[in-house]
């Protein structure tokens, strides 16, 4: 029987880690978490990362461990994700990923395996013709070569067309054909995965309003300042939370509207989320504005021992 892994994903602010901590304390848990964000030191308040307070003595992993200025992959984060599955596992506790970076969370369940190409100046010819014949001009080389991966790529994200070119150039393989072959061993787990949503949409965005408003009280605009003092890495400055107090900082806006923005953001990012999670038919959904704290914990455990159930009855039959 392969190992059980507890995975609970949802959009920010929907109460995953707390989730997870309730979980963990129940049946002996350690967190794991696949935020994209949460990564990069001294980034605290933007992110949302778990406090000591909320953690509450259970242990995290894939937090706060690397600079800002430092790069970062999703093929890395696979990697660590696996080891501290192993070593969770070893101790005898159970394994609990959660977190909202979708791409993170896929990687790890679908065992992704990724090229391992040698390093070239494709990129950087590549950024040299983004320059010099605009975004357009590679969105329609790509077209021609990978229409599939061209048809789900957006035709001003020059990162995503660099990413798919470089791909295609460096190892004669489309990006969609990469992503077959990258899937063709399953992963040695067993995921139970639980989501959490919100049937009434306005009830997750007050959560997210509100916890905009928390994070200023807690020293977010401070935060920012000394962010935009360092250097960062072209990842970590997507995070949200940053670039929205930016202008206010700047003087070019009141305090109100930076924040209104804000908000506004973290809700569309919370709107991303959920057609990135609605898309795997894998996930247990659990509403938070259905349920009480209590009745979600009971339902999760009861998820999770119906599917362990099903998982020994799958064994049986073979």
């Amino acid at each position: 029987m392969k190992p059980l892994v507890v995975v609970v994903v949802g959009p920010t602010a929907c109460g995953k880690s707390s989730l997870a901590v309730q979980i963990a304390k129940a049946l002996d848990g350690e967190v794991i978490s696949a935020d994209s964000m949460q990564i990069y030191k001294r980034m605290d308040i933007a992110t949302a990362k778990v406090t000591p307070v909320e953690a509450d003595g259970i242990v995290h992993h894939l937090i706060d461990f690397v600079e800002p200025w430092e790069s970062f992959s999703v093929a890395r984060y696979k990697e660590l994700a696996l080891e501290c599955i192993e070593d969770i596992l070893r101790r005898k506790k159970l394994p609990i990923i959660a977190g909202g970076t979708g791409f993170y969370v896929d990687t790890v369940i679908n065992n992704t395996c990724f090229l391992d190409y040698e390093k070239s100046d494709i990129r950087e010819r590549l950024h040299k013709r983004l320059e010099a014949e605009g975004c357009e001009a590679l969105y329609n080389e790509l077209l021609n070569l990978d229409r599939d991966s061209a048809e789900i790529i957006h035709i001003n994200d020059s990162k995503r067309i660099i990413r798919a070119l470089e791909l295609y150039y460096s190892t004669g393989l489309t990006m969609s054909r990469q992503r077959e072959l990258s899937h063709l061993e399953e992963s040695s787990y067993n995921f139970c995965i639980i989501g959490l949503n919100a049937e009434n949409r306005q009830f997750l965005y007050d959560r997210i309003n509100r916890r905009v408003d928390l994070m200023l009280e807690n020293g977010l605009l401070e935060e920012a300042e000394r962010f935009f003092a360092e250097e960062y890495s072209s990842t970590a400055k997507q995070a949200i939370g940053y670039k929205e107090l930016e202008p206010f900082l700047n003087g070019e806006i009141s305090l109100k509207e930076a924040t209104e923005n804000l908000k506004r953001e973290t809700r569309r990012y919370a709107k991303r989320q959920l057609s990135w999670f609605r898309r795997n038919e894998k996930i247990n959904w659990l509403y938070i504005d259905k349920e009480s704290s209590d009745s979600l914990l009971r339902k999760s455990l009861e998820i999770i021992d119906r599917f362990k159930g099903e998982a020994n009855e799958e064994i049986q039959r073979l």
